[in-house]
């Protein structure tokens, strides 16, 4: 009975703090609320696609090139495909790109940066010239490299953006965890004989979530970016796949004086859906950060205390 009682209040607390968390983003971060409706946008069109789209990705007619119209709301490309219905189909490629590198650059910067910065010493030394030369060589560079030698794809693409970013993100965790282990509970935890996988598990990584949280929604319009470039210069998603940056490039660009439009419109959403989500990531660094929040209360206006003598 008492777990139960004891599961509640948790509970109760968790939805608190999730509510309170949504009234500080509204009140505090008008930016970021409009972020946080471009990315739940972003989401739902990618996961909802298919009902959304008027024509299949790669559905094609006899209107070549032609201007907005009812039948064709953003006109079509030159094979005659819909571009709004591709710009739909674009999203989901975004999204998942978007969230699966992300997700498995913060994996990346979990294993390196936690040990790093938790065992310290020649370890650590060793692990962070690694990482700095890593760091050095140019991003984009090393990204069309790997392309080229591995082959396009989605899967190798995520897998590739991933490991990048991840790599470099390992710092940021590697800081959070030096700071986290100088407390007393992990040394109270070394006392009593707790074995460093528990400590790392049960004390390191629960303290670092904010930080982690704040790396992935980070990493997310990164993750984007590097894929509309790739796909761009030829090494990203190859064609017919509806990607925002294979949109651009292609055939499109011989195009682009008779229509500028089919370019217009896949680098407007590329741009909106990158600015909301680091909107959105920004304002969840401040809620989250307690070094950013401020120390004059919740939302920024202390009450002022009552003299007991005074009344």
């Amino acid at each position: 009975m008492a777990d139960s009682s004891s599961g509640r209040v948790a509970e109760r607390k968790r939805h608190s703090y999730l509510v309170d968390a949504g009234i500080r983003l509204v009140k505090e971060k008008p930016l970021g609320t409009v972020g946080a409706v471009i990315t739940l946008l972003l989401l739902l069109t990618g996961i909802f696609a298919d009902f959304l789209a008027p024509y299949g990705m790669n559905e094609c007619s006899a209107n070549f090139l032609a201007s907005s119209s009812a039948a064709h709301l953003l006109g079509t490309d030159q094979l005659g495909r819909d571009l709004l219905s591709r710009i739909i189909f674009g999203a989901r490629i975004s999204v998942i790109v978007g969230l699966a590198a992300a997700g498995w650059s913060v994996v990346i910067s979990l294993v390196i940066g936690i040990p790093s910065g938790y065992i310290g010493g020649k370890f650590d030394l060793i692990v962070q010239r690694f990482v700095d030369a890593w760091m050095c060589f140019p991003t984009l560079l090393i990204l069309m490299v790997i392309m080229s030698i591995v082959g396009q794809g989605m899967l190798p693409l995520i897998l590739i953006i991933g490991a990048l970013m991840g790599t470099a993100g390992s710092r940021i965790i590697r800081g959070a965890t030096m700071s986290i282990k100088e407390n007393v509970y992990v040394a109270a935890a070394e006392a009593i004989g707790c074995s460093r996988s528990r400590i790392l598990t049960r004390h390191i990584l629960p303290n670092i979530m904010a930080p982690i949280i704040m790396l992935f929604s980070m990493r997310v319009p990164n993750a984007i970016l590097f894929e509309a470039t790739l796909s761009f210069l030829g090494f990203g998603i190859p064609p017919p796949a509806p990607s925002w940056g294979g949109m651009i490039s292609g055939s499109g660009r011989l195009s682009v004086i008779n229509a500028p439009l089919i370019i217009i419109w896949p680098g407007l959403a590329l741009a909106i859906v990158v600015y909301g989500i680091n909107m959105f990531g920004d304002a969840l660094r401040d809620l989250l950060d307690p070094r950013l929040r401020g120390g004059i209360g919740r939302y920024g206006v202390r009450k002022p205390k009552k003299d007991k003598k005074g009344g």
